[in-house]
């Protein structure tokens, strides 16, 4: 789903909501989101899963077009984890459709 089809989704789903009133809502918690994941915190929805930071050390890769050996700095990347609730729904969703 993509951020579209989620404001088209939730004001359908909430018809005293005005496309834009929804667009600012997803908006709004997206860049909560992302800042509280700036800031090393760890975000969770109960239900649904959590968002982490995943550290990744310095390393040397390769420029798959030259082959020559590059620094890669160290970084942390956004991490999500799926909530228990969540994988059972995907799971029971899954096994049901077959």
């Amino acid at each position: 789903m993509t951020k579209s089809e989620l404001i088209t989704r939730l004001a359908a789903r909430f018809p005293q909501l005005v496309t834009k009133d929804a667009e600012l809502s997803v908006k709004m918690i997206i860049d909560a989101m992302a800042k509280s994941l700036s800031k090393g915190q760890r975000i969770e929805i109960r239900g649904f899963g959590s968002f982490d930071l995943n550290y990744r050390p310095p390393r040397i890769g390769r420029n798959p077009k030259s082959g020559e050996k590059v620094k890669v700095p160290e970084k942390y990347v956004p991490h999500f984890k799926a909530g228990k609730e969540m994988r059972e729904r995907v799971d029971y969703k899954i096994k049901n459709s077959k």
